[in-house]
C-alpha cells in the first residue's frame, strides 16, 4: 500500500511536519510494510514558508524587523532550493502570534515589518517572490508595508502618518517618488485564499477585524478608514480597490499589492501544491490522509484539506481528513473525494489537554482509520 500524508499544521499544537510524523507512526502500527510519503502542506497562511522551504530543500534567513505593535521582532524569510525564489510569510513579521490576546489592537497594528522583510530580500538580490499573507494582526490596508518601501503617506500638513488602521483617515496625499523602483521589474506571487473585498459587510474590517481585537465600534471606524484609503489610492493610481476580490486579504494588504505591485494573486493551496509537487507524489497512491486543527464549512473555501482532496480526486485517489475539531458544513467536502472526516479526540477532555496531547491523539486516530480503510487487506 502507498499512502500519501499531506496535512496542514494543527495550530497551537503541531507543525505540519510534526503532524505528518504522527500520522505516519499510526499508519505503521496498522500497516508496518506500507509505503508512506510525507508531504507537509499549507494554504498560504502560517507555515507556508516552512512548507515550501522543506519541500524544496531550501534555507531561511533571519531579519530584525518592526513587529505589529512597533516593537522589534526576529522574523525570517525563506529561500527555495533553486536559490532564486524568496518566500515571505507576512505573519513572520506582522502576525497574530506576536501579540497576546489583551494586546490585540488593529487600530495600531502595522505591516511595516512585512515591508522591511521585502526590502531586505530586494537588497539581497531576489527577483522572484512568493508572498503568503495569512495570519495577520493588521488592518492598515498595507500602508505600513508601503511606507517601509519608501512610499510617503502624508496628512494635510505634509507630515507622514503613523502606524495602524486608524491612521489611514489622516491621509491627504500619496507620494510615490521614493517608492522602491526595483519592485516594478520583480515578480510577485501572492498566496491567499481570501476573496473578500476591501470594505463593506464582507470586507476586511467586518469579517476579520473581530478576530484581531476589533470591537463593533472599531469595525465601523476601521471600515471608514479603509474606504478613505481606497479613495486616496484611486486618486493616485486610478485603481478602484473598494470592492475588488482579494483586496481585503490580511487587513487590506492584498489591496496594497494589487494597487502598487506587479503582482498575481492565487489560492495559497494551489501555489503550495505546485511547488511541493504533490501531483507527482500522488502517482500510484492508494490513499491520502490530510487534516488540520479545525475542519468546518470554511474548509471548502480553499483550505489545505480541500485542496489536497481535490488533487487526489483528480487521480482517482480517495482521501481521509483528520481534525482536532469538526464544525458544521463538512458535507460539502465529500464532493471533493473525501471518504470521511474524523476527529482525533477520543474521550471528553479540555482543549488545553487536547492541544498538549495532539501528537499522541493524531497517531492513534491515523492507526484506526488505516485499519478501517484497509480492513480487507489486513484480514485477507
Amino acid at each position: 500500500m502507498k499512502i500519501v500524508i499531506a496535512p496542514d499544521s494543527f495550530k497551537g499544537s503541531l507543525s505540519a511536519v510534526e503532524a505528518s510524523i504522527s500520522i505516519k507512526k499510526g499508519i505503521k502500527k496498522a500497516l508496518p510494510d506500507a509505503e508512506t510519503v510525507l508531504l507537509p502542506i499549507a494554504d498560504g497562511g502560517e507555515g507556508t514558508m516552512e512548507t515550501l522551504v522543506v519541500a524544496t530543500d531550501g534555507s531561511k534567513k533571519r531579519v530584525a524587523v518592526t513587529g505589529p505593535l512597533g516593537e522589534t521582532v526576529e522574523a525570517e524569510y525563506g529561500i527555495l532550493g533553486n536559490g532564486e525564489t524568496c518566500v515571505i510569510e507576512m505573519a513572520s513579521a506582522s502576525g497574530l502570534s506576536f501579540i497576546t490576546h489583551d494586546q490585540l489592537n488593529p487600530r495600531l497594528a502595522t505591516t511595516y515589518g512585512t515591508g522591511e522583510l521585502i526590502k531586505q530580500a530586494l537588497d539581497d538580490g531576489f527577483r522572484s517572490f512568493i508572498l503568503a499573507i495569512g495570519g495577520s494582526a493588521t488592518n492598515d490596508g498595507g500602508a505600513g508595508m508601503l511606507q517601509a518601501l519608501g512610499m510617503k503617506l502624508l496628512d494635510e500638513k505634509g507630515k507622514e502618518i503613523s502606524y495602524g488602521g486608524a491612521e489611514l483617515a489622516r491621509i491627504n496625499s500619496i507620494d510615490v517618488s521614493e517608492f522602491d523602483k526595483r519592485i516594478q521589474d520583480r515578480n510577485f506571487l501572492i498566496a491567499s485564499d481570501v476573496q473578500n473585498p476591501l470594505i463593506g459587510p464582507d470586507g476586511a474590517s467586518a469579517v476579520f477585524g473581530p478576530q484581531k481585537g476589533a470591537t463593533i465600534e472599531d469595525v465601523k471606524m476601521l471600515d471608514q478608514c479603509l474606504a478613505h484609503w481606497a479613495n486616496e489610492v484611486e486618486k493616485a493610481t486610478g485603481i478602484h480597490l473598494h470592492d475588488r476580490p482579494g483586496a481585503g486579504a490580511a487587513g487590506g494588504l492584498g489591496g496594497a499589492f494589487q494597487a502598487f505591485f506587479p503582482a498575481e494573486m492565487r489560492r495559497g493551496i494551489d501555489i503550495v501544491i505546485e511547488y511541493t509537487k504533490l501531483q507527482q507524489a500522488l502517482i500510484g497512491a492508494d490513499l491520502v490522509i490530510t487534516g488540520e486543527g479545525q475542519v468546518d464549512f470554511q474548509t471548502a473555501s480553499g483550505k489545505t484539506p480541500m485542496g489536497v482532496a481535490q488533487a487526489a480526486k483528480s487521480q482517482g485517489i480517495p482521501s481521509i481528513i483528520l481534525a482536532g475539531s469538526i464544525g458544521l458544513g463538512i458535507e460539502t467536502l465529500y464532493q471533493f473525494g473525501v471518504v470521511s472526516v474524523n476527529s482525533i479526540i477520543n474521550q471528553p477532555m479540555m482543549l488545553s489537554e487536547a492541544m498538549e496531547r495532539a501528537g499522541e491523539l493524531l497517531e492513534h486516530c491515523s492507526e484506526q482509520v488505516t485499519r478501517s480503510f484497509f480492513y480487507h487487506q489486513l484480514n485477507g
